[in-house]
């Protein structure tokens, strides 16, 4: 395993754990019994960093995570990264960063989680009908009270992060970003470059797309994401699947499968400081040192973006997944 600091927290694995698909929903469900086990292994294989959120699966992967976690000692347990400022009725999202609304979750992700504090706390998503450095300022409190030791933004734009840096730090931001979705290189890299905010990457195989294991005739069923997710549907699906192809040719050539690529790419970008991987069953993390123990060079990177920039020339963006800006009047 590979490690870095962030902020305060030394050591981290740059490899997390991702708990999105181990919460169940918009992930056709998942088994606790599988889930806590890929919890368990995931630690045996170096990675000390669990990465979730109150809305995966509306509590379900915080409960996951706090069982698992219970069952290894203090001295061993990772380090817990979660999220705040959604909410959510009758399975539609909403973002809220009110100051009651931030106090409410943080003692329910506590609860849910077991433990005493929260290592890595993310603004979900930016609630711009809310004010940010108030936001800000609330979860700097909570720091102070020993709820939280870092606070950190996710998918958050150069005008958000400013706003916030009003009332506090940034210690990082966690934003999508893999080889098929690389739209935050515009504005938001340059602007978290400047002010040495790291980036937590999200989505880093696409959700499938750049795992090697994505065929043609591969559906979706149930609440799965991917049934909404442009990428996968025609023609854009078998668009990306053959230039998926041709990134899994290049990385058989350097001895290398496209799935380790995919990954490895992301841990070479020098703003990258953790990748999430998600996996809800434990043979999902045993291509794992697949990405670890070798980099790309200039030449590679070179060869990437060119098979990206002629196949790829107008990219789809991960920007379905975002709730709506507005939440109701009674919420």
């Amino acid at each position: 395993m590979e490690y870095a600091d962030i902020a305060s927290l030394h050591q981290v694995s740059k490899i997390a754990l991702g708990t999105w698909a181990i919460g169940g929903w918009m992930w056709g469900g998942s088994d606790e019994r599988d889930a806590m086990a890929t919890i368990h292994r995931a630690l045996d294989l170096g990675i000390n960093a669990i990465d979730t959120a109150p809305v995966y699966g509306f509590g379900r992967a915080e409960d996951i995570v706090g069982k698992a976690i219970r069952q290894i000692p203090v001295s061993e347990r990772p380090y817990v990264a979660t999220k705040v400022g959604l909410t959510w009725r009758d399975g539609k999202v909403f973002r809220d960063s009110r100051p009651a609304r931030l106090r409410q979750e943080v003692e329910d992700s506590l609860r849910r989680l077991g433990i005493d504090h929260i290592d890595l706390y993310f603004v979900h998503w930016p609630d711009r009908q809310s004010d940010f450095a108030e936001a800000a300022q609330t979860l700097e409190s909570l720091r102070r009270e020993g709820k939280i030791r870092e606070i950190a933004v996710s998918n958050f734009q150069p005008a958000d992060m400013q706003k916030f840096l009003q009332g506090t730090g940034i210690a990082a931001n966690q934003l999508p970003y893999n080889l098929f979705e690389r739209g935050i290189e515009k504005e938001i890299l340059p602007f978290c470059h400047e002010r040495r905010i790291p980036i937590v990457a999200y989505g880093a195989l696409c959700r499938g797309l750049l795992s090697g294991k994505m065929t043609a005739g591969r559906t979706f069923d149930g609440d799965d994401l991917r049934r909404v997710d442009p990428k996968f549907q025609a023609p854009h699906f078998q668009h990306y699947l053959a230039v998926a192809g041709q990134l899994d040719t290049l990385a058989h050539r350097l001895g290398h499968s496209l799935l380790g690529l995919a990954l490895r790419w992301l841990l070479d970008q020098p703003d990258v400081v953790c990748a999430l991987w998600g996996a809800r069953r434990p043979e999902q993390l045993e291509n794992l040192e697949e990405a670890l123990g070798w980099h790309l060079d200039a030449d590679n990177l070179r060869e990437i973006d060119d098979i990206l920039q002629k196949n790829i020339p107008d990219p789809v963006g991960p920007e379905f997944m975002a709730p709506p800006e507005e939440r109701p009047a009674d919420l």
